[in-house]
């Protein structure tokens, strides 16, 4: 019987120890603490906004003369001679080359499709020159701009209305160093 109440107590005493350790603490429930937010807004970090000039350095050849700060003129039918209302865009072009004395350029002379080859490569040649002429009586260097002449071989747009012939006698300039 001894050897029973010894077996009844230990039993016991590991159901009270199992069952105590079962509990835990209660659970704590976080603090919650509450901030208030202040009237600081976080600064927002802005990028330097670049000048012309370092977008111009920044940008590739191709990248340049697709933005066109140079721009086309237009000749009369036959001629070579410079009119009157291409000669501010000539001004716009000459200041914008001195205020970058490191660019060259390539002026393009171009003709409609009308009269034969050789005609029109002596045109567009005489286009070219007569723009290059202007620009030199406008303080630019000669050294700076080449010529060439493409006669009606590129036309830059199609047609045979007066309008499509007026937009292919023309001369491009070109930026080809800068």
């Amino acid at each position: 019987m001894k050897k029973l109440l010894v077996t009844f107590l230990i039993i016991l005493s590991m159901l009270v120890f199992f069952d105590s350790c079962k509990k835990k603490a209660p659970k704590a429930e976080p603090v919650k603490e509450s901030v208030e937010k202040v009237g600081e807004e976080v600064p927002k970090i802005e990028r330097p906004v670049l000048t012309e000039e370092e977008l111009f350095e920044k940008r590739s050849l191709e990248e340049v003369n697709k933005v066109g700060y140079l721009k086309i003129i237009h000749f009369d039918f036959d001629k070579y001679y410079i009119k009157d209302n291409m000669k501010p865009v000539l001004h716009r072009n000459a200041d914008w080359l001195l205020k970058h004395p490191n660019v060259k350029i390539l002026i393009e002379g171009h003709c409609d499709e009308r009269g034969t080859f050789e005609y029109n490569m002596a045109l567009g040649e005489k286009r070219a020159e007569s723009t290059l002429n202007y620009m030199i009586s406008l303080g630019i260097k000669p050294e700076r701009v080449k010529i060439i002449s493409y006669g009606k071989n590129r036309p830059v747009v199609k047609g045979v209305d007066e309008e499509t012939h007026y937009q292919n006698r023309r001369s491009e300039f070109i930026i080809i160093k800068k």
